[in-house]
């Protein structure tokens, strides 16, 4: 016995050393590789900003020329002059409007006549169609420099167009430590530059640059952030000498474990068909309010896998595998049945109240989804009008016009459809508009900023405007201080949710939350001096 423990023993102290050398050494050969790596998402990161920056100014002319088309604004009358003085006035993106011949001829007039003598282009212009055609983006050279012109077609005899400001695309892009030795370039298809950031140093430049690009699936230009590689291998190298110490301690750790761990874990796949026989996944409510009164109109559904040990498994280790998986559908067939359940007394006294329930696409297309759907909600005894489907952003919905068709079969059955984290991702503006959806839900990173960062009250003003004039609500995630609730108000967001109202609850808890707020004379869970 003695000499089996002290065999076990050597076994083990043999594989805690090995473990040890194994990531000390993995730790040693691929440490600056992986801060390699780690730097060149960072710097392509930047490159995506620059891209996402000049999309929304783009977004933001179409949608002030589809304006003005809408009205009529075709010719150059005192009355449509007078219309497009008024855009360019609203727009600080946008410096001036004109109206063009057929498609991209001469200039029939300009919002600002005086601002023609600024250009310094040839008459021909050379421009570039988008994913939409009737949109064409070109460069235009000024005395104040570069410039991009927005081209929207009405029709084969007139062409609206809206010259757009680029000088702020590129601010404060690079980091400190770069921004000495790099290059920042916003290019059309042919590779002319609409924005350019060129550094001033004479010994910035080096022939042996590292270049990361990002390319727009929407409109025709390309975002390059170029650096001189001396500087980018010295940028950020102070992780690497931590590599050695967190190789020995993940070795050593690693080798505790699979020296004391003899029977191989269940995959993750096997542990989520035991959670959902067991009924560990729990749904958890977070409130959402209305800014116009304050008062709780609804809740956003959210999955918890508690687990027997009295662990919580966060969503983000457990959702992509179930939706993978497929267990997905299992798993949302249990939550809403069981939120439903506790929510159904509520919802029978507060017609007006919505409980809304993250549906990815691929379960969404599934063939039966809608009919199975419904008898999950009747069965709950539920109307519903009172329940919101909310489209998650983590897999494309790659055939739109099948998913507006879906949308429209959910809605005809009474229910309601929510776009998420709208502004990121793939929901775009056209993605809104060819859906048809209920409800718009914007990005916390948006909601992060919005008093402090005027991009993303812009971003925020122009969903709203976007949503106000396709017939939907918009709803505000993840507010978590009073500052951002003013903004959002200013705004014109309809609801808001976020830890500054409540923490996603247990529904025994959330229940208690509403009946609190229900009673007479009770604090609402905004204060009435930020809805006022």
């Amino acid at each position: 016995m003695q000499d089996t423990g002290r065999r076990s023993a050597l076994v083990g102290i043999a594989i805690v050393a090995l473990s040890i050398g194994l990531f000390v050494g993995i730790a040693k050969i691929g440490g600056g590789a992986f801060v390699d790596a780690q730097r060149s998402r960072e710097l392509g990161g930047y490159a995506e900003l620059v891209l996402r920056r000049a999309e929304l100014e783009v977004d933001f002319s179409i949608v002030a020329l589809s304006e003005l088309a809408q009205n009529g604004v075709t010719d150059c009358s005192p009355q449509s002059l007078a219309a497009m003085r008024r855009h360019v006035y609203e727009r600080s993106t946008i410096k001036d409007i004109r109206i063009v011949d057929g498609s991209l001829g001469a200039t029939q007039c300009s919002a600002f006549s005086e601002t023609l003598a600024f250009d310094t282009q040839p008459l021909e212009i050379e421009a570039f169609r988008s994913r939409n055609t009737a949109i064409q983006l070109a460069r235009l050279e000024q005395h104040s420099g570069q410039a991009m012109s927005v081209y929207w077609e009405v029709d084969d005899g007139v062409t609206l167009a809206a010259v757009v400001n680029t000088a702020a695309l590129l601010f404060a892009i690079l980091p400190h430590e770069l921004r000495d030795y790099g290059e920042v370039r916003l290019e059309l298809a042919d590779g002319s530059a609409v924005a350019e950031y060129l550094t001033q140093r004479d010994d910035a430049i080096d022939p042996q640059m590292v270049e990361l690009t990002a390319v727009s699936e929407r409109y025709p230009f390309t975002a390059r952030i170029g650096v001189s590689r001396s500087v980018f291998k010295a940028w950020n190298r102070g992780p690497e000498r931590y590599f050695l110490a967190v190789g020995g301690i993940l070795g050593l750790a690693f080798g505790g474990l699979a020296a004391g761990v003899f029977v191989r874990r269940p995959d993750q796949t096997s542990e989520l068909d035991r959670a959902l026989a067991a009924r560990e996944f729990r749904p958890f409510l977070q409130p959402i309010v209305a800014l116009d009164s304050g008062q709780i109109v609804g809740c956003e559904v959210l999955a918890r896998w508690m687990k027997a040990d009295g662990s919580v498994e966060s969503p983000l280790r457990f959702i992509r595998k179930a939706e993978d998986s497929g267990r997905i559908v299992p798993l949302t067939a249990f939550l809403v049945s069981e939120a439903l359940d506790h929510l159904r007394p509520w919802m029978s006294k507060r017609r007006d109240f919505k409980a809304a329930f993250n549906i990815y696409p691929g379960h969404l297309m599934a063939d039966g989804f809608v009919e199975e759907f419904k008898a999950l909600v009747d069965n709950a005894g539920v109307p519903r009008g009172q329940v919101v489907i909310e489209l998650t952003e983590r897999h494309e919905l790659t055939d739109l016009a099948a998913a507006a068709e879906r949308i429209v079969e959910l809605r005809v059955n009474g229910f309601k459809v929510a776009i998420d984290d709208a502004g990121t991702g793939h929901s775009g503006l056209s993605y809104l508009q060819r859906l048809g959806v209920d409800i718009v839900k914007i990005d916390k990173l948006f909601v992060d900023s919005i008093e402090s960062d005027h991009s993303a009250r812009v971003i925020v003003d122009m969903l709203v405007r976007v949503a106000g004039k396709l017939g939907m609500k918009t709803v505000a995630e993840g507010v978590e201080r009073p500052e951002q609730v003013a903004a959002l108000k200013v705004c014109g967001v309809d609801e808001i949710q976020g830890y500054l109202i409540s923490p996603a609850l247990p529904p025994a808890e959330f229940l208690r939350l509403l009946h609190a707020a229900a009673e007479p004379g009770a604090r609402e869970p905004v204060p009435e001096a930020l809805i006022a």
